[in-house]
């Protein structure tokens, strides 16, 4: 479906070329009636608008390039993309990946071409969700982006790295937008409340105190789901029953209205690989409580449990090791339990493997090594087992010489024997360097007597 061309002079103010104003409904959503309306009045994004930033000079200048904005939803991505168009006294033409067709595209950037070379009108096309066209639709864009008949502006929620081909991204210049804070959007309430053209002004509405912390605490750091629950919260008050026509949002109502937190998890999307990483990096670091919080977020976000398993038995394997090799055991034992008891039970024994892991000892000694003799393995010539460790099952085998020599350690009263192991090219070479943390401490202990024998017998 193709969203409608309108010049900007049909829907902006053009009494200052630092602000627009769109025409709004009256019963329009609250969140759509406050948008900012000039740079000034923008909510956050300190980092790439604020005073002196280049992107704000640019917008200031009117020379804007193409470029996409990546940031979570209700962080500002539109209203820039709007602010931008008008400040640039450009035609702006907002298309959403949902609902447009490449074909559609290619019809009105035809006549923004036309538009350009006719009368120098600079065009501004804005996608909104652009990571929904495949990469090869996005390649459609290219020839438009580098001959300059239009200016592109993308906004994303996932990382551009994944979802934007690499030829359409190197042509781009990529805005990362952070969530509001929360006194960002204690501010916005409070604007919100009181502005009596575009927002709830007429009405008289206070917030309790308590109420306002709370919904800007659940807002997540978006601006419109805070605003919309704010105006549900002002349908949901009986204007009877004020008095001397204040009405105040109590704390309850926020509270009813919001109900269950929604956890912002995609388990298919970046966030997924976020979070993992900061489940496994706080564990590596031995924060518990970290561990734990990071753990919550991927349960309540729906993320498999058996996958977090696997990446804990993975982690028992590889950053903890022979440091604790009873980690090893205890997330295997964590795995049968959550099968056999299921959830939310089972999820405990998944938390106790996580405060066992992050409280451990860590060694990646063993992983090192494996990785070590892997790569060894890879890089030299199939070298022949030594036959005296070989086994001579047949007389032939015997009489060529298998297992001739070969020293049984059980029968020997020394700890170790003098007798080699590894083919004779590479007999001298170490795999393994232990720690001297946690039980490791034992095998680095053993290594140190082992090698110090054979260096001696060596000697002899």
């Amino acid at each position: 479906m193709l969203i409608t061309y309108i010049k900007p002079m049909d829907i902006f103010n053009q009494s200052d070329k630092n602000s627009f104003a769109p025409i709004t409904r009256p019963d329009a959503p609250l969140a759509d009636r406050m948008r900012p309306t000039n740079l000034d009045d923008f909510f956050g994004q300190e980092k790439i608008i604020g005073p002196g930033k280049p992107l704000r000079k640019a917008i200031e200048a009117g020379k804007v390039g193409s470029l996409i904005f990546w940031g979570p939803p209700g962080t500002g991505k539109t209203t820039l993309a709007h602010i931008i168009a008008q400040t640039c006294q450009a035609e702006f033409l907002p298309f959403s990946a949902v609902i447009s067709s490449i074909k559609e595209l290619k019809g009105v950037i035809s006549s923004a071409r036309k538009r350009r070379n006719m009368y120098g009108t600079a065009t501004y096309l804005f996608i909104d969700e652009i990571h929904r066209f495949n990469k090869a639709q996005q390649d459609a864009f290219l020839p438009y982006v580098e001959d300059g008949s239009i200016t592109l502006i993308g906004a994303t929620t996932e990382n551009p790295s994944f979802e934007i081909n690499s030829p359409l991204l190197s042509r781009l210049r990529v805005y990362v937008l952070e969530r509001l804070t929360k006194d960002e959007i204690v501010s916005l309430i409070d604007k919100g409340l009181s502005d009596p053209e575009r927002g709830l002004g007429k009405l008289n509405l206070t917030i309790e105190a308590k109420g306002k912390l709370f919904l800007a605490e659940l807002a997540d750091g978006d601006a419109r789901r805070a605003l919309s629950i704010l105006e549900t919260a002002a349908q949901d008050l009986d204007s009877s029953d004020t008095a001397e026509n204040q009405t105040e949002i109590s704390y309850e109502l926020i509270k009813d209205i919001i109900g269950k937190r929604q956890v912002i998890y995609d388990k298919s999307g970046e966030e997924h690989f976020n979070l993992i990483s900061a489940l496994h990096k706080s564990i590596r670091g031995g924060d518990v409580d970290a561990s734990l919080y990071w753990l919550a977020r991927m349960l309540k976000g729906g993320e498999e449990h058996l996958y977090i398993l696997r990446r804990l038995v993975r982690f028992a394997s590889e950053d903890v090791g022979l440091a604790d090799s009873f980690a090893l055991t205890l997330c295997l034992n964590a795995t049968d339990a959550f099968r056999f008891l299921g959830p939310p039970e089972g999820e405990l024994a998944i938390a106790q493997a996580v405060i066992y892991l992050a409280s451990a000892p860590k060694s990646v000694s063993a992983y090192k090594a494996f990785r070590a003799v892997m790569e060894d393995v890879e890089q030299t010539e199939n070298l022949p087992v030594p036959l005296h460790i070989r086994n001579a099952p047949t007389r032939l085998m015997k009489d060529v010489g298998y297992g001739k020599n070969y020293i049984y350690p059980p029968d020997c009263d020394t700890p170790f024997v003098d007798q080699d192991f590894l083919p004779d090219n590479i007999k001298d070479r170490k795999f393994y360097h232990p720690t001297e943390k946690g039980r490791e401490r034992r095998i680095a202990q053993y290594m140190r007597a082992f090698r110090d024998y054979r260096a001696k017998s060596s000697k002899k």
